[in-house]
Parts: C-alpha cells; sequence; structure tokens
C-alpha cells in the first residue's frame, strides 16, 4: 500500500469545478490583483477565524517582512526568534537589517522557550518572532509577560498554525501582529503564492494596508515607503473555495494525530503532544524523534510510505547567517530535533487503512 508524505492532487481533485469556476469568474471580471475576490476571502478569513479583520497578501514571506517594518526593527537592532522553523521566520528580520538572535525551544512542544527567552534579552532587543510550529501555539502567557516587561514588539508566526487557538483565543491576535501562509502545502493553500496580517492594534493594520501597495493609500499619492505585497486575484477566488473546508481538513488532520500518538508504540520514539491544556496543535505536520532517524526513515521508504525531514537544519547553522558567529551545540534542543525528527504523512485525504499502514510500519521497524 502507498501513502505519500503528501499529495495535493487528491484534494485538488475533489473541490475542482467549484474551484475552475470560481477562477473562470476571476478571469473574465478580470479581477486580476486585489479585486472583489480577494477582499472576500479577507472577510470571510476574519470572520471564520475570529479576527477583527485580515489583510490579503502576496505571500507568507510577505506578513514577516511588514510586520518588521510595522515594529520599526532596524540597522543595530536585535529580535529574537527561534532557530528550529523555516527560514522566512527570520528572513523579515533580516530585510530591514536587524539582527535576528536565535533562542532555542523547548524539547516538547518544538516551541520557543520562555526561560531562554527571557536570558537573551539585551538593550538591544526590540521585539520577537513567535513561531506556533507544526500547528502548536507557544507559550503565550508567559512570552508577552515577558515582553511587556522589556517593551518588545511581538510577531507570532502563524503560518502552520491557521486555526489553532491558546486558551480559546486565536493565534496571530495576542501579539502584535499575526501573519500567515497560504503556500500550497499549508492546512489552507492556495495554487501558488499567498499570505495575511492581521492585527488587533488600528493603526498597525491601516499602515500595513498602506505598505502592501507602494505605501499608498490613494493611488498616485505615496505618504511612506512601502512594496508590492498584494494577493492576486486568483488565489483569492480559490481560497474563498477552499475556505469552508478547513474545518473539517482540520478535524481530520487532528483525528489522524490522535490515531498516531495512542497507536505508534515504537521504542525510544518521542511522539508530538496531543493534549496541551493551553491549545490544541492543527497538525500541519505530525513530527516524531528517533536516535535512528534515519534507518526508520529507510525502513518507511521500503513499505512505500514517503516522509520528510523538517527541518535538517537549524537557522543558526545556515550558511546565509554564518556571519553571525554561532557554533556548533549553541542551540542544543534545535540541534537534537533537527538530528532526530521524522515527519510522517498527515493530510486530511488519507484514508484510514493508509493510517493503519503507517502505523503497523513504524511500529515494527
Amino acid at each position: 500500500m502507498k501513502v505519500p508524505f503528501l499529495d495535493l492532487a487528491l484534494q485538488h481533485k475533489a473541490i475542482r469545478e467549484q474551484a475552475l469556476a470560481a477562477l473562470t469568474a476571476t478571469y473574465d471580471a478580470t479581477r486580476f490583483c486585489l479585486g472583489k475576490d480577494v477582499e472576500d476571502f479577507e472577510k470571510a478569513f476574519a470572520t471564520t477565524l475570529g479576527y477583527p479583520k485580515a489583510l490579503a497578501l502576496s505571500s507568507g514571506t510577505a506578513p514577516l517582512h511588514i510586520g518588521a517594518m510595522l515594529a520599526g526593527f532596524g540597522p543595530g537592532d536585535e529580535v529574537i526568534v527561534p532557530p528550529f522553523t523555516f527560514i522566512s521566520s527570520a528572513w523579515g528580520i533580516s530585510y530591514v537589517g536587524a539582527t535576528p538572535v536565535f533562542v532555542d525551544v523547548e524539547a516538547d512542544t518544538f516551541n520557543l522557550d520562555p526561560v531562554k527567552l527571557e536570558a537573551a534579552i539585551t538593550p538591544k532587543t526590540k521585539g520577537i518572532v513567535v513561531v506556533h510550529l507544526f500547528g502548536q501555539p507557544a507559550r503565550m502567557d508567559e512570552i508577552m509577560a515577558i515582553a511587556k516587561n522589556h517593551g518588545l514588539f511581538v510577531i507570532e508566526d502563524c503560518a502552520q498554525a491557521i486555526g489553532a487557538k491558546y486558551k480559546g483565543t486565536p493565534v496571530g491576535s495576542i501579539g502584535d501582529v499575526g501573519t500567515f501562509s497560504f503556500y500550497p502545502t499549508k492546512n489552507l493553500g492556495g495554487c501558488g503564492e499567498g499570505g495575511a496580517l492581521v492585527s488587533k492594534n488600528d493603526a498597525l493594520f491601516t499602515k500595513a494596508r498602506h505598505i502592501r501597495v507602494h505605501g499608498s493609500d490613494r493611488r498616485y499619492y505615496h505618504d511612506i515607503v512601502g512594496g508590492n505585497f498584494r494577493m492576486d486575484g486568483f488565489q483569492g477566488a480559490l481560497l474563498n473555495v477552499k475556505l469552508p473546508h478547513l474545518a473539517g481538513w482540520t478535524a481530520r488532520r487532528q483525528a489522524i494525530a490522535k490515531r498516531y500518538a495512542t497507536e505508534i508504540k515504537l521504542a525510544d520514539a518521542i511522539l508530538p503532544l496531543t493534549d496541551v491544556s493551553y491549545g490544541a496543535s492543527v497538525f500541519h505536520q505530525f513530527t516524531i524523534r528517533h536516535p535512528r532517524r534515519d534507518a526508520v526513515r529507510e525502513h518507511l521508504a521500503k513499505a512505500e510510505i514517503g516522509t520528510d525531514l523538517i527541518y535538517p537544519v537549524p537557522l543558526h547553522q545556515q550558511a546565509c547567517y554564518a556571519g553571525l558567529g554561532y557554533q556548533a551545540g549553541s542551540m542544543p534542543v534545535s540541534e537534537k530535533i533537527c538530528a532526530t525528527c521524522v515527519s510522517l504523512p498527515i493530510f486530511p485525504e488519507l484514508t484510514d487503512e493508509q493510517v493503519g499502514h503507517v502505523i503497523r510500519t513504524v511500529n515494527t521497524f
């Protein structure tokens, strides 16, 4: 039995007629840059997920960049970010000339460790990028208390956590700015690039809207330095079709994760948390750890089960940040996770039989 790590074709096949009809309507109306489809998506996204309003953008990296601009980060500033995440989590910091300062994660949640966060703050620290990795909310009470005490700007990277809540509050609405990605592989993915920004601060949101379109709120008048971060109409149209399915897709991910957590009995394996009091994961990934990770992958591959390494190299050891001077062993938890983690298939279209095959195969390693 074949079990791909991810098969996007299955999801798109199920909504093909509705998606093509929506894209055709957008095409015929020439709504190519922003426009009604994007505006409809912004309203539906905010209403569905519990945000005052949402700003649709060109990619998941765009809101991180805009967030750094809104915060006023710049040369000489330090901004804390975890090293076990995708590189985009640090890009906004670098784009505005600030310095990313990597702070290690918790071994059980994979998220920023509040104790280490507090210890890393210096007079140069101006902000924090909190990543809700793999869909698991970070410890926002502790993080926000530290941020408030030191006057730090908080960006929540919710790229993998759409629909997740921290103590009943949607992630992204706790810090100053929340950012999302609609890259095709995400829990809510487009047919190309896309992202969004949310903020409970009206002034920040308004400024972000101006930044999105060349620093302008009326054509040919540019009050601030902005960029071109507009979502295209086709992505808005497609995401409008997909959004109503998100709750069902999330429930299916969580059901698969529950089976994995309950039925996988592999010796020496460390499984992700599935019962966290402050907020359940939406399981963008189900990532286990094992001291013989590569052998586990080979064993699964022989049974035609796909896996992936997310992520094999922590950010402080990436070549682009070599100049920051981090040494091997400086982020021991993240480094150990990267050396031992393997992600199992967890997408909504997996059948119960496929999930069972993954479990049995893992258990026979």
